[in-house]
C-alpha cells in the first residue's frame, strides 16, 4: 500500500520536537518523517536521526582521477613529441609536476561541486507536500504514513500543538 504525506505546521520548535517524539512513539520509522524549516537549526535539535554523508569521497576520487590524467597527459605528450635537448631526459619531472598538480586540483574541485549537488539531493524532481507558511517562520513536520494512519498522525500533530495539519489532495 502506498504511503501518503501529511504535514503538521508548528509555531514553536519545542512543539515540533514533541510531534517528532510522538511520531516515534506511534511506530512511524525515522526515515518516514522529516522537519522542514526556513531557519538553520543545529543538527539534532528536533531529535531527528543523524544523516550521514559521503561528501569526502568525491574530492578524493576527483583528486585521484586528476592525478592520473595529469601524469598520463604529460608523459604521453612528451613521449609522442620527444624533444631531446642537451642530453636532458625526455620525461622531465618539474614541468610534469606543475601540470599534474593543476589537473589534480581542478578535478578535485569539480568532483566536490558534483558531490555537494548529489549529497544535497538536488535537483528534486518529485513534488512533495509543502506549505508556504514554512518560509514565514513556521516549522513543518512532514510524515509519510499508511492511509489508515492518517487520522492518528493528524491527531498526534494537533495534540502536540500544531497550528494546522495539511493533507495531500484526494484528487
Amino acid at each position: 500500500m502506498a504511503k501518503r504525506p501529511i504535514l503538521g505546521l508548528f509555531e514553536d520548535a519545542n512543539y515540533a520536537a514533541e510531534a517528532g517524539d510522538a511520531l516515534q512513539q506511534a511506530g512511524v520509522p525515522p526515515t518516514d518523517y522529516d522537519f522542514l524549516t526556513d531557519t538553520p537549526y543545529p543538527e539534532g535539535a528536533f531529535g531527528e536521526r543523524h544523516e550521514g554523508h559521503r561528501l569526502y569521497i568525491f574530492p578524493l576520487c576527483g583528486a585521484l582521477v586528476g592525478l592520473t590524467i595529469g601524469i598520463l597527459l604529460t608523459s604521453m605528450t612528451q613521449m609522442a613529441y620527444p624533444m631531446v635537448q642537451a642530453g636532458k631526459p625526455i620525461l622531465s619531472l618539474p614541468p610534469m609536476a606543475v601540470v599534474t598538480y593543476e589537473s589534480t586540483m581542478l578535478t578535485a574541485i569539480i568532483f566536490t561541486i558534483i558531490g555537494i549537488i548529489f549529497e544535497s539531493r538536488l535537483p528534486s524532481f518529485k513534488q512533495g507536500l509543502y506549505d508556504t507558511r514554512i518560509t514565514e517562520g513556521y516549522i513543518g513536520v512532514l510524515a509519510n504514513v499508511e492511509e489508515e494512519q492518517l487520522t492518528e498522525v493528524s491527531t498526534l500533530f494537533t495534540q502536540a500543538g500544531a497550528v494546522d495539519v495539511v493533507r495531500e489532495n484526494q484528487g
